[in-house]
């Protein structure tokens, strides 16, 4: 026996002669299918194949000395412009000053409509120390410059007032530059003085801190991430109060498959409210007190081996194949034992 007759034998595919073979319609029609569920499953293995995955890593967070970015972009219906300001505070209890900041507020109409537009250079409150709502001694001050308003202060009330009649709301939006440490800000009226205050809203309990959180992130956005309290709606209908947003964040940084490194934050929050009464002494506010975490995320993108990717595509195609003849095989015998006529037994 020579080698070329040894190799024949190892033939897996014998050929049939041609006049050996039949061709049906049946036939036809499951190899059809057969070849659109390859296709489909071809596409499908391609796409997993040629899309990315992504793996998390953690580990300790050794970032020391940056700055933390706090995006904003909120909106007051009950509150004009004039009134609202921000303030930033790290966990020492000192105020943040000479922040790198861009912050707008918009003015908006009772239907939501953009009217005017104001920049704020200086986050903080002019005269927030002097003025602090919180202070009992600063109703003193007050009533002794009770009688020395100037024209100013009183076109302000007259102003702000007037804006509360046309139901003027607010959207505060832009970026706050902090210290990367624990600390909080807030959006209030605690930049009016307190003698202010008590013209404009006759008192704490009428000061509807209603709000929309379209936007907070702390720091640029990667694909699946998901800030919780985006879209966030908080209206009072009755009496006012105090929000506190509790957020914890966690440092991130996202690998794309370029290798290219996205450093940002994600978070977790928790929600709380405190209605005002008569005997308050602190004024409405909407409070975001922050921490971070001293683990850090690492986000890879990653893309599936090519040896993968051919694996499953033999898998799929070869088992779609031997299903589909097996289907012909039965389709045939049951259509031929259908349409083949039973021989009738001869009469003695």
């Amino acid at each position: 026996m020579g080698v070329k007759q040894v190799i024949k034998n190892l033939d897996a595919f014998p050929r049939a002669e041609d006049h050996l073979l039949q061709k049906t319609q049946s036939g036809a029609v499951v190899s059809i299918v057969g070849l659109f569920i390859m296709a489909t499953l071809f596409l499908h293995e391609l796409t997993y194949y040629v899309s990315t995955y992504t793996v998390h890593e953690m580990a300790v967070d050794l970032k020391r000395g940056e700055t933390l970015p706090i995006h904003i972009n909120m909106s007051f219906p009950s509150l004009p412009c004039q009134v609202l300001s921000v303030d930033a505070i790290d966990m020492s209890g000192k105020h943040e000053v000479d922040l790198d900041t861009n912050i707008w507020k918009l003015r908006l109409s009772r239907e939501g409509v953009i009217i005017g537009t104001e920049y704020l250079s200086d986050l903080v409150e002019k005269g927030h120390t002097s003025h602090n709502h919180e202070n009992e001694t600063d109703h003193h001050h007050a009533k002794v410059h009770l009688d020395k308003f100037d024209d100013e202060a009183e076109n302000m009330i007259k102003t702000v007032k007037q804006a509360l009649a046309n139901g003027e709301g607010c959207r505060v939006y832009g970026v706050l530059d902090v210290q990367r440490v624990a600390g909080n800000f807030h959006i209030s009226v605690h930049g009016l003085n307190i003698f202010v205050a008590q013209m404009i809203f006759e008192g704490a309990t009428h000061v509807n801190v209603s709000h929309v959180i379209h936007d907070l992130s702390f720091g640029p956005k990667y694909p699946g991430i998901h800030n919780p309290l985006d879209d966030t709606n908080r209206i009072l209908h009755g009496a006012s109060g105090t929000f506190k947003y509790y957020i914890k964040i966690v440092p991130t940084e996202y690998k794309y498959i370029s290798k290219e490194v996205l450093p940002t934050n994600q978070f977790s929050v928790t929600e709380y409210f405190s209605p005002m009464n008569e005997h308050d002494r602190t004024w409405p506010a909407v409070y975001f007190l922050y921490d971070l975490s001293p683990i850090t995320v690492t986000i890879k993108e990653e893309r599936r081996s090519f040896i993968h990717f051919i694996t499953r595509l033999c898998a799929v195609l070869g088992g779609t194949f031997a299903l589909t003849g097996m289907l012909d095989r039965w389709m045939f015998r049951i259509l031929e034992a259908v349409t083949t006529p039973t021989p009738r037994r001869s009469m003695r």
